[in-house]
């Protein structure tokens, strides 16, 4: 799947219109489950990881993934926490300036990755209060899996 990279401002329209209208542990299994089912029917080797605050509510590692891909799952949702933005429109910022995340940041890379695949859980009228993370694809396409599945989520929460 070749992607044209989103520019900054489409990734921030993303957040902006995937703001839920609540996340309980209930809604975190169904997340994780929706994005288990994705992965699966395209045999992605992805590890799918869904926090709120310091609890993880949702761990998953398919067929092909592996511990390093919980090692990027934990630096891609550290920039989350940091941010409060997804870990691919951080690392796009740095790009649309010139320069890299790695070496503007001042952030230890073996901490932190702004690489594509983790984004944050927004609530309407508390901000984000947690992350939604798949590691095991090129940046773009863990990022897009993620995205696809909070707005099929998300549609199933307003119907």
């Amino acid at each position: 799947m070749s992607h044209t990279a989103p520019t900054v401002s489409e990734l921030i329209a993303q957040e902006r219109r995937l703001t839920l209208p609540h996340f309980s542990y209930d809604d975190a299994y169904a997340l994780g489950a929706l994005l288990v089912s994705m992965a699966r029917e395209s045999h992605a080797p992805v590890a799918i990881d869904i926090r709120r605050g310091a609890q993880q509510l949702f761990h998953a590692a398919l067929p092909g993934s592996s511990a390093d891909n919980d090692a990027w799952v934990d630096r891609k949702r550290r920039v989350v926490e940091r941010y409060g933005e997804s870990s691919y429109l951080v690392g796009t910022r740095f790009r649309a300036k010139g320069t890299t995340f790695e070496d503007s940041s001042r952030l230890d890379p073996d901490v932190y990755a702004a690489h594509g695949g983790s984004f944050p859980i927004a609530v309407e009228g508390a901000g984000v209060i947690g992350s939604v993370t798949v590691s095991g694809l090129p940046q773009a396409e863990d990022h897009a899996m993620v995205v696809a599945a909070l707005e099929r989520f998300a549609t199933a929460l307003d119907a």
